[in-house]
């Protein structure tokens, strides 16, 4: 069997990507957020080991890929993993399978359930056509950012903003040898809180052995229009403390106004069109239907120079 074009970018938006060798391809699982169980990894083994080279590939995307798998096998190895239990990822214009991190089910650091998030993203929102270019979406915990939120189309912090219950607090200076940002000193046995360097980790509530330091909101924080590759784009923040039942919403409005601002312009990423728009652009847009959490100035995303050196400095 001869695979012709049509065929070939088929295949590849069903997640089956075309390899050097003759009728060879990477068949791409689908694994949102980067959680497997231990049956599912199994069983995945099994169809590498019987279809495959022998090994598998971890995509920087939390992906399983499965290497040097014969097309005339796609039936067995689509029917021995389990459609239902491992469908296969998709690549092209289109929503992809969302990054997280652990959240905060047993990360101490975690401030929002990103696994619940991904999980959620992936139902209903995984294989949208953009019809211009890929569109990823990341879920980080907290500020720490393992898994780069910056760097997605829309990418999600987990942000926690304290607030000081003044006549529980001992003065015992916890909070402040906590705070590795300075945001919070001692003065004469008084907590001085300095917002402005805050980065919403919620250390300071964590180690508070008094509960003075509570939860005054807690969400996400949302950056949009990053991206890597030849030309990387840092992307930029758009709102704070979005609750976490809103991050479908969300995404949709930033989807359509992606897709309404693209029409024309062929294959171009969500970054570009904010930079050729302006990011008041689609600032306006968000805010008309996220006020409480839009913030009321930002910038377009950030150029990253990664191809040239500075050939003027000596």
């Amino acid at each position: 069997m001869t695979l012709n074009k049509v065929d070939i970018e088929k295949l590849k938006s069903d997640g089956f990507i075309k390899e050097r060798g003759k009728d060879l391809f990477t068949v791409r699982m689908r694994v949102p957020g980067g959680r497997l169980s231990v049956d599912r990894l199994m069983r995945i083994a099994e169809v590498a080991q019987k279809y495959g080279k022998g090994h598998v590939h971890l995509s920087v995307r939390q992906s399983i890929e499965l290497v040097n798998i014969n097309h005339a096998d796609f039936d067995k190895v689509v029917a021995e993993l389990g459609e239902e239990q491992q469908k296969v990822a998709s690549v092209g214009a289109r929503v992809r399978v969302p990054t997280a991190c652990g959240g905060c089910e047993y990360n101490p650091n975690g401030l929002v359930d990103t696994q619940k998030a991904a999980l959620e993203v992936d139902e209903k929102l995984f294989g949208t056509e953009t019809t211009h270019h890929k569109f990823k979406v990341c879920f980080a915990g907290c500020p720490i950012d393992c898994p780069k939120s910056a760097l997605n189309d829309v990418g999600f912090q987990g942000a926690l903003s304290p607030a000081l219950t003044p006549d529980e607090c001992v003065g015992c200076g916890v909070c402040a040898k906590a705070c590795r940002e300075g945001a919070i000193s001692m003065d004469g046995g008084c907590v001085v809180y300095c917002p402005s360097k805050c980065v919403n980790c919620g250390d300071c509530v964590k180690s508070c052995p008094t509960g003075a330091w509570k939860v005054a909101k807690r969400g996400y924080s949302v950056r949009i229009g990053g991206k890597w590759g030849r030309h990387p784009l840092i992307g930029t923040l758009y709102a704070t403390f979005l609750p976490e039942e809103q991050v479908i919403g969300f995404i949709k409005e930033v989807l359509d106004w992606y897709i309404e601002k693209a029409e024309g312009l062929g294959r171009i990423r969500l970054g570009d069109i904010i930079v050729r728009e302006g990011a008041e652009s689609l600032l306006a847009h968000l805010s008309g239907k996220f006020p409480e959490y839009t913030l009321g100035t930002t910038i377009a995303p950030q150029t990253v120079a990664t191809q040239y050196a500075d050939t003027t400095t000596p």
